[in-house]
């Protein structure tokens, strides 16, 4: 992988991380595309870590708060919804790994975060009125742990951990604006989760294959530092438009992405 490589990645996932449209989708899509070599897994966590740096800086009001008072229902809600993506990770940390390098099923799954995207939406307007949605203090722990399942599902490339935890959160009825500020707060501890993991096969890993990581290590940087600063406006760009417009847009462009993707697979042949 060179710089150039890098920085396009570094862009799509900053852009990609916080709109409901699967940045690991699209990072695979696009190392399919231009035929990169690195591991999928290793170069996709330390763009997260960009990420996660972004989320941090615009939400470092609601994390202060959590840091002053840890104990407190939003921190044990955040445990909670985390629990089952970490399951999931332990448990099927080699299969996962095998669907990111394959990418067989990456159309079908854009077209599950267009239903649950499309979902999500006709459950909210079902009220009818805001005062019908829950605030942060009327959250319980059942809201939690759908939220919590809804992320594990988004493991999967293609599905949108943004758009899976936003829906859950929606399906629970919950205010649209915390909806979107709970997603980004959980992305906390499941980038956290992800890096432990990377970070503890790349020591077992093999002298060659550390000597390839370090040989892009520029490119890593550099993918890096550009999904952080792309971040930080994706994030507070959502955080003004799941208030303000539907999740239809987004749903419209992963449905029109995932059948250009099947189309490809059985048929054109181009990329897959």
């Amino acid at each position: 992988m060179n710089i150039f490589e890098a920085v396009i990645l570094g862009i799509v996932q900053g852009l990609t991380e916080f709109l409901p449209v699967s940045s690991s989708g699209h990072l695979v899509l696009l190392q399919k595309i231009f035929n990169i070599k690195e591991p999928s897994l290793f170069f996709d966590t330390m763009l997260h870590l960009g990420t996660l740096t972004a989320v941090f800086v615009v939400l470092w009001s609601d994390i202060w708060t959590l840091l002053k008072k840890p104990i407190q229902p939003l921190t044990g809600y955040l445990i909670i919804a985390t629990i089952p993506v970490v399951i999931i990770a332990l448990l099927f940390n080699d299969t996962i790994e095998d669907v990111f390098a394959s990418a067989k099923f990456l159309g079908f799954c854009f077209l599950i975060t267009t239903a649950l995207l499309v979902t999500a939406e006709l459950l909210s307007k079902r009220a009818k009125n805001i005062s019908d949605l829950k605030k942060a203090e009327e959250m319980r722990w059942y809201d939690a742990l759908v939220i919590g399942i809804m992320q594990a599902v988004a493991i999967l490339p293609g599905i949108s951990r943004s758009g899976a935890t936003i829906s859950g959160a929606l399906f629970r009825k919950l205010d649209r604006d915390f909806a979107a500020r709970f997603s980004f707060l959980l992305s906390i501890p499941a980038i956290l989760g992800a890096v432990v993991l990377q970070t503890k096969d790349l020591i077992k890993g093999s002298a060659a294959e550390t000597a390839e990581v370090s040989t892009g290590a520029v490119a890593v940087i550099a993918g890096t530092i550009t999904a952080a600063i792309v971040g930080f406006f994706a994030v507070k760009f959502m955080l003004k438009i799941i208030k303000e417009r539907s999740l239809y847009g987004f749903a419209i462009y992963t449905a029109v992405l995932g059948c250009l993707i099947i189309f490809d697979q059985f048929v054109t042949r181009i990329v897959f």
